[in-house]
């Protein structure tokens, strides 16, 4: 049902929510909150609602809730991307691909990269690493460069056991590199040596594809600013479709 394009009106769509929910009157808002509800059972204690996550990837293919999904929404001051991306390392098969799908979607909307980058705004970044990487030892010098989330991780850290939400997580990186200011972020934060261990070790070639175009992009030369060809890479991730 929510691959019919019409639900995209649910962009708009009001209803009162349960009371017992303490949601808003946009019925997004209230799918949202009960899929976070439903991850330790304070809605209901029989349900998940982990398949809620599926239906959250699917609307997010139109732009129109795109843009609920990255602006800050008024009645609790949180911007919805901020209330799943805590989900990418969740023990849920279900809620991880879903999470990994809506945010993929999600970064279609160039115009909100700035927020996703940003750290004290969505920032990303930990939340799409995190899941692509293992108990590989990396030299000081990488690792001192890395964020801080991911320095010093325990021996026994397991990269996500499902290719596909790897893959779906690489390609969301490499849609962040639209932007030159996105580029620039991943180079200094030493975002290639994770990809380039994820190629090592993920034995899966729709994976190993997606990091090689993601090294393409961060490994390549930069046109000055104003320079010639220097608007030529925006685009580079349109051939990453949505999910």
């Amino acid at each position: 049902m929510v691959k019919w394009d019409d639900l995209k009106s649910l962009a708009t769509r009001k209803q009162d929510p349960p009371s017992t929910l303490q949601s808003h009157q946009l019925v997004l808002n209230q799918l949202l909150d009960l899929f976070v509800k439903g991850a330790d059972g304070t809605y209901n204690k029989k349900a998940d609602f982990d398949y809620l996550a599926y239906v959250l990837a699917d609307l997010s293919k139109h732009p129109e809730i795109r843009q609920f999904f990255v602006n800050k929404q008024e009645y609790d001051g949180v911007v919805p991307i901020n209330k799943i991306k805590v989900f990418t390392e969740h023990k849920s098969d279900i809620r991880r691909k879903g999470v990994a799908s809506t945010i993929k979607n999600a970064a279609f909307d160039v115009p909100a990269h700035p927020a996703f980058l940003d750290e004290d705004q969505i920032n990303i970044l930990p939340y799409l690493l995190l899941p692509i990487t293992g108990n590989e030892q990396y030299d000081e010098e990488e690792m001192m460069g890395m964020l801080p989330d991911l320095q010093l991780l325990p021996p026994d850290k397991q990269r996500d056991s499902d290719p596909k939400i790897v893959q779906t997580h690489v390609e969301t990186l490499t849609l962040l590199t639209t932007t030159r200011e996105g580029r620039d972020l991943m180079r200094s934060v030493n975002v290639y040596p994770i990809i380039r261990e994820t190629h090592l070790k993920v034995n899966d070639e729709d994976v190993q594809e997606a990091c090689e175009r993601l090294v393409q992009v961060l490994m390549r030369d930069e046109a000055e600013p104003g320079a010639e060809g220097e608007a030529e890479d925006d685009g580079e991730d349109d051939r990453i479709v949505e999910v």
